[in-house]
């Protein structure tokens, strides 16, 4: 993403639960660029809104995966070593929203990719719009989990050294 002049930093590896957390406003961002499109158009895209939905199952394709196993490999089997009870009761329904998360981007991908393509019909895009639709009900509830009990409870239980190795993990799987 670009800087903005006068926007704070952005967190580095040293500080993975604030990137999980900023990862989920991008998540956010690109489901509002999905929606717009969805709601826009009744079947043929401009240029502007190809590119828009290229960017953004792209986003979903290649970054999407990444913060699942960050979650899933790195902070879900700490919490879970750390007994962290408040957050413990939601990591199953965390992952079993992956689960769906999944299978919806994959509806999408088919879609946009056919759209893209000029070969979408009207069902087709009904059906984009409500798979759409379904990502961000999905979402919204599953970011609020994560960002108001799941990593302040990481935050509090997790020992520097735990999270120090969950960002040595999240960078790897960045750059590595």
């Amino acid at each position: 993403m670009p800087i903005q002049i006068g926007a704070p930093p952005s967190p580095s590896y040293q500080s993975p639960l604030q990137l999980l957390s900023d990862c989920h406003r991008r998540i956010e961002h690109f489901l509002g660029v999905l929606t717009r499109v969805g709601e826009s158009v009744n079947g043929i895209l401009s240029q502007e809104q190809a590119d828009a939905l290229t960017v953004s199952l792209r986003y979903f394709r290649e970054a999407a995966p990444k913060h699942v196993a960050d979650e899933e490999e790195s902070l879900f089997p700490r919490l879970r070593e750390a007994g962290a009870a408040e957050a413990l009761e939601g990591l199953d329904r965390l992952e079993s929203d992956h689960d769906q998360a999944d299978q919806l981007h994959r509806t999408a991908e088919r879609i946009g990719n056919e759209w893209l393509e000029g070969r979408v019909n009207d069902s087709e895009v009904a059906e984009f719009k409500l798979t759409i639709s379904e990502l961000v009900s999905l979402y919204t509830s599953h970011i609020a989990l994560e960002d108001l009990v799941i990593f302040p409870a990481a935050e509090r239980l997790l020992t520097s050294a735990a999270k120090a190795m969950i960002g040595t993990e999240i960078a790897t799987r960045r750059e590595g």
